[in-house]
């Protein structure tokens, strides 16, 4: 009579593989993220955006100068 035998499986390893390389991927975006914005911190318009449906902010070339707005009503 041939007994069965019980097949030896390997879930313990693979379930601590796929958290750890979860982990490790996680922890390299977050970094490639904090890289990016500390890279540009110090750049010019870096700040709080502007509100939606809020103007578009007038930029005047060099030596000339911006027309005022007029309130609105």
């Amino acid at each position: 009579m041939s007994m069965a035998v019980k097949k030896s499986t390997d879930l313990g390893a693979a379930l601590s593989g796929l958290v750890l390389g979860g982990s490790v991927i996680f922890l390299v975006v977050l970094l490639v993220v904090w890289l990016t914005n500390s890279s540009f911190a110090n750049r010019e318009g870096h700040g709080p955006a502007a509100a939606p449906g809020a103007p578009a902010a007038a930029v005047a070339a060099p030596g000339t100068a911006v027309p005022a707005r007029r309130p609105a009503h």
